[in-house]
């Protein structure tokens, strides 16, 4: 399969029609997109099945928190990779990265992230996946946009920040190399209708709900399709409608691969992803998902 070269160079692969991925130090290997067409035309589907990594919240290895922009380079040392990230409300309505509703978890602290202001959330410091703590602060969403540009793109996942909020911040920072997560069409066309250059990671588990998108006005060139967390028989005729329309599909191996015991096994999974058409594969364990595709044994 021509995806699975050995070493960085079938990463490097991943910059596809013009994008070009390019060190910068310490050994970062960016998505240097520097326009939306350009953004438009990486996630456009060309019948080749050329790999790409999302980092799921950034990525999760030892010593680097989940949505942490140095979780972020991290990553970026070992791959090429763009992130799904997850926006929430402080107290003071600024916009955090933090997956879950309360702190418990991801922080020395304790409690919901909206009982406390951005000011006080300062106090606290980041989880690293073992539950160790670490010196890292939880960033803003603005700083995370603001770090991405020319480096990589974020996917904002959908939890308790208002659409509107989220529009006038990626309009404040001035940045439309991004990808917003979607779950409706009716989510789709308010944001489209906002800005018509952004990205979306649209949920399409049936031709229906592709249709859905089509009806409200959305471009196939601003749709990635998220189809789930497993390969199955199923997917194919998604696959073969999706890409009819030069839009790439990803799955999450999140809540599947990523949860083999196995390192071996976890591997054989994700290249078996991209092996069945599979154009995007989200995964907590991005670095791993890199080392598996470049490796034959």
């Amino acid at each position: 399969m021509e995806f699975l070269k050995t070493g960085l160079s079938a990463m490097l692969a991943l910059c596809i029609s013009g994008v070009s991925c390019v060190s910068t130090a310490p050994k970062m290997h960016t998505l240097n997109i520097k326009s939306t067409k350009e953004l438009k035309e990486f996630f456009r589907y060309k019948g080749k099945n050329t790999p790409v990594i999302s980092g799921h919240r950034g990525g999760m290895v030892k010593g680097f928190p989940e949505n942490s922009i140095e979780t972020f380079e991290n990553t970026l040392r070992h791959t090429p990779a763009f992130y799904e990230i997850d926006p929430r409300l402080t107290k003071d309505s600024v916009v955090v990265l933090m997956h879950d509703a309360t702190l418990d978890r991801t922080t020395n602290g304790k409690g919901k992230v909206s009982d406390y202001t951005y000011a006080e959330l300062q106090q606290f410091r980041l989880r690293d996946p073992e539950g160790h703590v670490t010196d890292y602060k939880i960033p803003t969403l603005k700083e995370a946009i603001l770090w991405s540009r020319g480096k990589t793109v974020l996917n904002l996942d959908r939890k308790d920040v208002p659409p509107e909020m989220t529009a006038k911040i990626l309009t404040e920072c001035k940045n439309d190399i991004i990808m917003i997560t979607v779950h409706t069409a009716e989510q789709a066309k308010f944001y489209h209708d906002y800005n018509p250059n952004w990205m979306f990671s649209v949920l399409v588990k049936t031709e229906e709900a592709f249709a859905e998108y089509v009806a409200a006005g959305i471009p196939y060139s601003n749709m990635m399709a998220y189809i789930g967390p497993e390969n199955k028989p199923e997917n194919k005729i998604l696959l073969d409608m999706l890409h009819a329309k030069g839009v790439m599909a990803m799955i999450s191996a999140a809540p599947t691969y990523d949860k083999l015991p196995n390192a071996a096994e976890r591997a054989e999974n994700y290249r078996e992803t991209f092996a069945q058409g599979v154009d995007v594969l989200e995964s907590d364990l991005p670095i791993e998902v890199s080392e598996a595709i470049n490796d034959r044994r």
